[in-house]
């Protein structure tokens, strides 16, 4: 999610866009103060009813804090102070997502929770595609806020894939690194990082990995069928981004 600051185009006006000029004092715009003190109240929530336990709150308000102080630093770097309307679902959705992480990472201590993991996991699934409806039907969709949801979608793959890791095995970890590792590619290799048209296979595949992997997590497969499912979900990942690749590398030999 730290990328995020550093790798966004800087946005033209917009009526999202809202300056305030005394933010010297404040360390957070309010969009993610707010959400970094709704997200220790909803570990405490797991904490009553599911027994969550310190090794996943320690993990869960790391992730908060990340994320509060990251969205801030991007809002401010873009002259914003508030947080679009569709931002605020994406924000939801960035909370659901630390709520896994909570029970995931606390899984090393006791066995998680599946239900609730994987009702949060389908609700954090199913608001994603909430939040781009609303970009478009309040005329408030920004290159921030975009990037703000496939950081989150991003993240709450890889939380997925560290979960069903354990039970299916380590190659599982490929569908959650491979965003990061090609982002880490692009530090030397300049070129990968140039701007993509939207693709809607691109959406696709993204959409089917969370989808494959909440449902591994829910156990309700027989082994096989979860371990075909969840091949032919990296072997979709893999065209996917082989083929934007491609594309970036004609690109780059056409500039």
């Amino acid at each position: 999610m730290v990328e995020v600051v550093d790798r966004i185009e800087t946005e033209r006006p917009g009526p999202v866009r809202v300056a305030h000029r005394a933010t010297g004092r404040r360390r957070l715009p309010p969009g993610p103060l707010v959400g970094a003190m709704a997200q220790p109240v909803l570990f405490a929530v797991l904490a009553v009813t599911t027994g969550l336990g310190l090794v996943g709150w320690l993990a869960g308000v790391a992730y908060a804090a990340t994320l509060g102080v990251v969205l801030g630093r991007a809002l401010r770097r873009h002259g914003r102070w508030s947080l679009a309307p569709a931002d605020h679902v994406t924000l939801v959705r960035a909370l659901l997502v630390g709520c896994v992480t909570a029970l995931v990472v606390d899984s090393v201590r006791t066995p998680a929770p599946i239900a609730p993991l994987v009702a949060i996991s389908a609700v954090a699934l199913a608001l994603d595609a909430v939040d781009g409806q609303v970009a478009r039907r309040t005329g408030t969709a920004s290159p921030l806020g975009a990037r703000f949801d496939m950081e989150i979608d991003a993240f709450l793959i890889l939380v997925l894939s560290v979960f069903v890791a354990t039970s299916l095995g380590a190659w599982v970890l490929a569908i959650g690194a491979m965003r990061y590792v090609f982002v880490a590619a692009g530090l030397p290799l300049r070129w990968l990082l140039a701007p993509l048209s939207p693709r809607r296979s691109r959406k696709v595949v993204a959409a089917l990995q969370g989808i494959v992997l909440t449902v591994v997590a829910a156990g309700v497969l027989p082994r096989p069928v979860e371990m075909a499912a969840t091949g032919l979900a990296l072997a979709a990942l893999v065209w996917s981004f082989a083929a934007d690749i491609r594309r970036l590398h004609r690109i780059r030999r056409a500039a």
